[in-house]
């Protein structure tokens, strides 16, 4: 569905990831981990195609990843880009004119699992209740693969919980691949199908759950632990 081959982002004097190498395939849901600024958010960025790699390739169905590729990529980023003056209901149909794979039905099913009031303006939201929104309005398009960068950063539990299980019941495996980055390993693992691990500036490993549970015999925290 995906890959990197040779993958490399510098900014200046700053080498960010180097070598990147990654085979991405359809009906997966991928974490993606690692210590802060190994550069996860800058690889989800260019597999989004909103930041150029410095070198090698990027394909999404065999074509170069660029800021086209959005009509296939849903991206929800780590803080706010909504327009705040808009209430949640026409953020929805804002975003229907934008995305011709965005499910408004879908989307209001979504809201309604939530707990989000489409009357509410977006800018009386709590972090908890716009995270969810993000989520929401992500996950109601029907593109082939979702990025979610950080979804459950700075929030309780209750609300990470919920997140989960909206990942759960709304990303279709027969016709989407879900990759998200967190620092919530424990919390994520049961959900997860693949890890891809960041370390050193690259993608360092690149494991099923299944594997590091039957062959390995180690939890996903216990395997990067060893490998720290």
């Amino acid at each position: 569905m995906m890959e990197m081959e040779k993958v490399s982002k510098r900014f200046i004097t700053k080498q960010v990831l180097y070598d990147c190498n990654l085979i991405i395939k359809k009906g997966k849901i991928i974490g993606l981990v690692g210590e802060n600024g190994a550069g996860k958010t800058t690889l989800m960025k260019m597999l989004a195609g909103l930041l150029k790699q410095s070198s090698g390739d990027i394909r999404l169905f065999s074509k170069p990843v660029n800021r086209m590729s959005s009509e296939n990529i849903a991206f929800a980023m780590d803080g706010d880009y909504y327009f705040p003056y808009f209430r949640v209901g026409e953020l929805l149909h804002y975003l229907k004119t934008q995305f011709a794979d965005f499910d408004a039905e879908k989307a209001t099913y979504i809201l309604k699992f939530m707990e989000i009031n489409s009357g509410e303006k977006i800018k009386y939201l709590s972090k908890g209740n716009l995270n969810r929104l993000k989520i929401a309005m992500t996950l109601s398009r029907n593109a082939p693969l979702i990025l979610l960068d950080e979804p459950f950063s700075g929030l309780d539990p209750m609300v990470r919980k919920a997140i989960m299980k909206s990942i759960i019941r709304f990303v279709d495996l027969e016709k989407q691949t879900l990759l998200l980055s967190t620092h919530e390993v424990a919390e994520v693992e049961p959900m997860l199908d693949e890890v891809i691990l960041v370390k050193n500036n690259t993608i360092f490993a690149h494991e099923t759950i299944d594997k590091l549970r039957e062959k390995k015999q180690t939890t996903l925290l216990d395997w990067m632990e060893r490998l720290h």
